[in-house]
């Protein structure tokens, strides 16, 4: 309770503090308003953030996405590190958003809590923020709440939701996609925000060395900013975000059912965290490849010949890729297979 409300306020003796709430707006300001350019009409306060497209475009898609973070904020908890989990929120719409060649436009957070704690809530937005400018797209507005009773003790939540635009005749639906094209995976920064509930129950048995904590724990890769350039150089045929699911059920996502997706395993190696995972959690390779990104975070479906110009642009940005398979013709349950 701060010093501004009562000691008699009822609101606050159920466990609700609107001036901590109001401190909490007054510690972001800066920060929100720093990703605002003149698109965005209005600041932080209003009911409604505003934000006016303009007329750069002949025939605008707007892209929504909207994501968590899931149990990693549980982890991140755990180790003092929940500063970083505002990267993994606005990563994980923001490249979902980018597969289909959409530019990021504005995005909105949800922090919800059994109490609010002004100082630690400020860095995560603050690392929303900062996650907002790398991707150029605005920290448009959000919400936060206090809610003692539904969230156990110092535990909390947030969400996101972000909206692209992307010019209709440059949309990328995978419809290019033909047999011979080549899949091209970018490297992930680890887990990302994905497989968090087995990872921390492989955790709970087994005492993981500080490298490989730190490749949990490190915040989602933001892909915009790559991959739009890429599309700019690149005829990119289709994409994949690597999420949930992991290969197995992501890359399918975008092919035609005529198609298969044939990925070489030899093509990369396992980063060393996933490796740990595997042999300490007992888990298949296949099941590893169904759960996990096993080190590719974004996978780019590209003509042959585009490769090796592909790798150039993405190792601008000090991101490494590889040719991990192909595309054939076929009909296969699944429309993946690994060799």
């Amino acid at each position: 309770m701060t010093s501004k409300t009562k000691p008699t306020d009822p609101y606050a003796k159920a466990g609700v503090n609107i001036e901590t709430g109001n401190e909490l707006v007054e510690s972001i300001k800066a920060s929100v308003n720093a990703t605002h350019d003149r698109r965005v009409l209005g600041g932080i306060g209003g009911f409604a953030g505003l934000f006016q497209l303009g007329s750069k475009y002949k025939n605008p898609i707007l892209v929504g996405c909207t994501d968590g973070v899931g149990t990693k904020v549980a982890l991140s908890q755990a180790h003092n590190k929940t500063h970083l989990i505002g990267q993994d929120l606005v990563a994980m719409c923001v490249n979902d958003m980018v597969t289909c060649g959409a530019d990021p436009l504005f995005f909105l957070d949800y922090f919800a809590a059994s109490k609010l704690d002004p100082k630690s809530t400020a860095q995560i937005v603050k690392g929303i923020a900062k996650a907002c400018m790398k991707s150029n797209c605005a920290l448009l507005g959000g919400e936060t709440a206090e809610m003692p009773g539904h969230y156990a003790k110092n535990n909390f939540d947030l969400a996101g939701f972000s909206v692209g635009v992307v010019e209709k005749k440059e949309l990328i639906d995978g419809k290019g996609i033909k047999p011979g094209h080549v899949l091209l995976g970018i490297e992930s920064s680890g887990p990302h925000s994905n497989g968090y509930s087995l990872i921390r129950a492989i955790l709970k048995k087994h005492k993981a060395s500080d490298s490989i904590m730190r490749t949990l724990l490190k915040p989602t890769h933001l892909y915009p900013a790559p991959v739009l350039e890429l599309i700019k150089k690149i005829n990119v045929k289709g994409m994949a975000h690597i999420t949930g699911g992991g290969l197995t059920e992501n890359i399918p996502r975008i092919l035609k059912k005529d198609l298969i997706a044939n990925v070489e395993l030899s093509s990369w190696k396992f980063p060393k965290a996933f490796l740990w995972l595997q042999e300490k959690g007992k888990i298949s390779t296949q099941d590893m490849l169904r759960i996990f990104n096993c080190g590719i975070g974004m996978v780019c479906i590209l003509d042959k010949k585009e490769v090796s110009k592909a790798q150039k642009v993405l190792s601008s940005y000090k991101l490494r890729s590889f040719e991990i398979g192909s595309i054939t013709k076929g009909k296969l349950q699944g429309r993946i297979q690994y060799n």
